[in-house]
């Protein structure tokens, strides 16, 4: 979306980014490697493309083929396995191979921009390795964030004071050339800033914990910010930029932030293999949706995600899209692509 509204739809990008679908989508805590997938194209030495042919090798999973299936641009694997070092490796190597003419490092939320101790933090690990591996790469790099505040970790009002300048608003004309990519993909964030972009304002209920974030006018914006200035605030990303594993990422998490994200996966994907398989009952699941939504209109919520839909409902992850198919079908004027609406 923000490729075409800034470059337009003529040129294809390159974009860097994880294979790390949370539990949701792959059962397996952490990141994927180029060595969790089956035909991988080799871009450069440490930098691998994920295309359309490309497999999970199971149990993994991983949304990228799909989106390079039905996406006109080269999808490469940030790999975080060598900590810092690897990844600005990789960019250098990127900007080597492809005298790229811009370079955007993207976040979409603000995460990106958190100190480490904010109690709302959830998932800083990934944001702090981008970018201080960016901060080390000599090339110019644009830092950008769109939707602030949209992945509840910061609030809004958090980020204000170090946003930029306004680099573009999205709309429903943005919106529609992914809309059919945005009818499965799970991420909320994103989900939550095209359904912004359409007009659709309130509070939503986003991840396990139901997290309340609030849809306004800010949520379809992109803001450039000072790279440094991120940097500087960032203290993982300040303490990790030596770093050569991921596991000493972690341990500089745990001690910053006072945990890594990674572990609550392992956590959690330790629960969920102890749980037993739930089937989807239509009529038991409508009834649990009535209930869940009452509460949540209880706590002021007028929109939800179906990641949060499904784990509400203590639905297996791989249940998702049946249960979406579900719901629409059953009550289809309670479908805002693609949040679903409490109230």
């Amino acid at each position: 979306m923000l490729h075409a509204a800034l470059y337009g739809d003529e040129d294809q990008a390159v974009i860097l980014t994880y294979a790390w679908d949370r539990l949701l989508i792959d059962p397996v805590p952490g990141p994927r490697g180029p060595n969790n997938f089956t035909g991988l194209q080799r871009l450069t030495p440490a930098v691998w493309a994920v295309p359309a042919e490309a497999r999970p090798i199971a149990p993994a999973g991983s949304t990228l083929p799909r989106l390079a299936t039905e996406l006109p641009h080269t999808f490469a694997l940030i790999d975080p396995r060598h900590g810092v070092e690897g990844i600005t490796r990789q960019l250098e190597e990127l900007v080597s191979h492809l005298s790229p003419e811009s370079i955007d490092l993207l976040d979409v939320g603000g995460d990106i921009l958190a100190r480490g101790d904010e109690p709302t933090l959830k998932s800083p690990l990934a944001d702090a390795v981008t970018l201080a591996a960016c901060c080390q790469v000599n090339a110019p790099i644009r830092l950008l964030v769109a939707g602030p505040g949209l992945d509840g970790e910061l609030p809004p009002d958090e980020l204000r004071g170090i946003l930029g300048p306004l680099v573009h608003t999205f709309t429903t004309k943005d919106v529609e050339p992914i809309s059919s990519v945005l009818e499965w993909h799970p991420s909320e964030a994103t989900g939550m800033l095209a359904a912004t972009a359409r007009g659709v304002r309130g509070t939503c209920e986003m991840r396990d914990a139901g997290l309340p974030v609030p849809l306004t006018d800010e949520g379809p914006t992109a803001y450039e910010v000072d790279l440094d200035e991120a940097l500087s605030r960032n203290q993982l990303a300040r303490a990790i930029t030596t770093t050569a594993t991921l596991d000493e990422v972690e341990a500089h998490s745990r001690e910053i932030c006072g945990y890594s994200e990674i572990d609550y996966e392992r956590n959690k994907a330790a629960w969920l293999k102890d749980q037993p398989p739930v089937k989807l009952d239509s009529d038991a699941v409508l009834s649990q949706l009535d209930q869940f939504e009452a509460g949540a209109r209880h706590r002021g919520v007028t929109h939800t995600t179906f990641r949060r839909i499904t784990e509400a409902l203590s639905l297996n992850g791989s249940l998702r899209e049946d249960l979406r198919q579900l719901l629409i079908g059953a009550r289809p004027e309670r479908y805002a692509a693609p949040l679903w609406k409490v109230n």
